[in-house]
């Protein structure tokens, strides 16, 4: 299924339960209320969905002025790849990690953390941004973006119910309904996440690897970050678990619930995977270099 029909599929089933939620704030009128909303953000995270999910997470763009080592090794790379060079970002945090976003290829991102230009090689650092564009080369990114602005709008409604309509007794649902939006809420956000095909990341992995042009350093890169995103912790995707599954490695460890959000292949598994590719490609990329 393309990446516009696995989209569809997933606003139709968000808006579904937006409409559900609503029905138990406000019964009939809620449900109308809320299919109204949810009508806007389909059509607000169709088109607009990447500049909420950068907002989300804080990044902000990075230029030959602020980071022009970054910007050069990622127009390098997407010109090696033969695609548009999407947007660079920035993120202020420790922990090293990095997503992509937008719609297709003319109209996307990619952002790196602070702490991944830190942390890793200029080597590694090449491999992860030239993992992040095989999300876009693939067009995952539509789906991945979409998704998180969904669950985060479904969260959003289940704290408004929370604040606003937990003492109401007799509104449709009363305080029972109350407890499930509050459950329901991260459930559906963990659901989200996890519909995104985990095989996506092994394409993306196989890819990037490709475009980088040697598995090598994306290996030890996801090797690096996982071990530091374990110990490190990145205060926007816990603010915001909907974004998780648009990281290289799962950014949520800080709370008991990020459990929930497994929405990424075992970091080993990719690093097997990933050797064995070495093992009969040979490498043949240059070394790129991130001025800091």
């Amino acid at each position: 299924m393309s990446g516009y029909g696995k989209t569809a599929i997933l606003m139709a089933a968000m808006t579904a339960l937006f409409m559900g939620l609503g029905a138990l704030i406000g019964g009939t009128q809620g449900a109308l209320i809320a299919l109204a909303v949810a009508a806007a953000m389909n059509v607000f995270a169709w088109w607009n969905s990447d500049k909420a999910v950068l907002s989300m997470t804080g990044a902000r763009v990075a230029d030959e002025r602020t980071a022009p080592g970054l910007v050069r090794m990622v127009h390098d790379l997407a010109d090696r790849a033969g695609m548009p060079r999407p947007a660079v970002y920035l993120i202020d945090t420790d922990q090293p990690n990095a997503f992509a976003t937008g719609r297709n290829p003319e109209n996307a991102a990619v952002a790196a953390t602070a702490g991944l230009l830190r942390a890793l090689s200029p080597q590694e650092v090449a491999a992860v941004m030239a993992h992040e564009l095989a999300h876009i080369r693939n067009r995952d990114t539509l789906v991945m973006t979409v998704t998180a602005t969904m669950a985060g709008a479904i969260s959003m409604l289940a704290n408004f119910a929370f604040f606003f309509g937990g003492n109401d007794r007799d509104r449709p649902g009363g305080m029972i309904g109350t407890i499930l939006l509050m459950i329901l809420a991260p459930l559906a956000a963990g659901l989200v996440q996890m519909a995104i095909s985990r095989s996506r990341e092994y394409e993306a992995d196989r890819l990037g690897a490709q475009i980088c042009g040697n598995p090598q350093w994306l290996a030890s890169a996801l090797k690096r970050i996982d071990a530091l995103a374990r110990r490190i912790d990145n205060p926007a995707a816990e603010r915001n678990p909907a974004t998780a599954h648009m990281f290289i490695i799962n950014p949520l460890h800080a709370h008991a619930h990020d459990r929930l959000f497994a929405t990424h292949p075992s970091t080993a598994n990719r690093v097997r995977a990933l050797e064995a590719m070495g093992a009969v490609q040979p490498a043949r990329s240059r070394i790129p270099t991130v001025r800091r």
